[in-house]
């Protein structure tokens, strides 16, 4: 039976042959499974989104009320995070939001979760984070820098204090990354742990018999576990999304109402 972490594991599906990439050296072109997930991840945001909008009615239907329901969820939280310009933020708050959700929903259904993948958690945590950055300079230009300057604090600590919110500031691509990737691979790890005891200690109680049948208990516990776990990842996978969320309005908030707070 295959390990627990065999299932993060990138494969390649397609390959189109190799690339001599300065500094790395030689490199595979292929489609991997990574790419089908997060492909897959993207056209079930696109197909939700256009069942929910198609045909809206005054009495929305199931996948209509889905939709404002994460709609008006995400609009309300960029809202009370960021203030009277919340809703300009709103599409980027909520594409984020939706991506990271579906490739974390993904992943309980197919062998492969796409944010179990560091490569892409930090992508992620790297687009929000540079997001932040220029919408900081376009907005308040060489004021950006006022973020670094608390003003709040004593003269002669405000150095130290700058320099701390500095090293956080650039921090902040890491933290979001290591959070979702943390969660959705310690979660389908323990699972898969869980689900391995209720299948070799069900067989060897089968096939030895005799006092070995005292497994079967033990293999059943296991797959209450396992059930209670799926459900829990189910709710993780949602919450994550919506940390995911939380944390990029608040960065976003810091650089909209720089110094002022809304």
């Amino acid at each position: 039976m295959a390990g627990p972490i065999e299932q993060f594991e990138v494969k390649p599906l397609v390959e189109f042959g190799t690339v001599n990439v300065p500094v790395l050296g030689e490199q595979v072109i292929a489609i991997t499974n990574s790419h089908v997930a997060m492909t897959i991840a993207f056209a079930g945001v696109v197909g939700f989104l256009a069942l929910a909008t198609s045909g809206a009615k005054v009495v929305p239907g199931r996948m209509q009320a889905a939709g404002e329901s994460l709609f008006g969820m995400v609009d309300n939280l960029a809202n009370s995070i960021i203030g009277h310009e919340g809703r300009k933020y709103f599409p980027f708050a909520f594409t984020m939001f939706l991506m990271v959700l579906s490739m974390n929903l993904l992943g309980m259904f197919l062998t492969f979760t796409a944010t179990s993948q560091l490569a892409v958690t930090v992508t992620l945590g790297l687009i929000s984070f540079l997001t932040v950055v220029v919408v900081g300079l376009v907005k308040n230009g060489v004021g950006f820098l006022k973020l670094f300057w608390p003003a709040g604090a004593p003269l002669l600590l405000r150095p130290v204090v700058g320099l701390i919110e500095f090293v956080s500031f650039l921090l902040r691509p890491a933290t979001l990354a290591l959070r979702l990737f943390g969660n959705m691979l310690g979660g389908h790890v323990a699972l898969k742990i869980f689900a391995q005891f209720v299948v070799q200690l069900g067989a060897v109680a089968i096939v030895t018999g005799g006092l070995a049948y005292a497994f079967i208990p033990v293999a059943a516990l296991s797959l209450g576990m396992v059930v209670a776990m799926t459900a829990l990842e189910f709710l993780v996978a949602f919450l994550q999304a919506f940390v995911f969320t939380v944390l990029t309005c608040i960065y976003l908030n810091d650089v909209v109402n720089l110094g002022d707070g809304h």
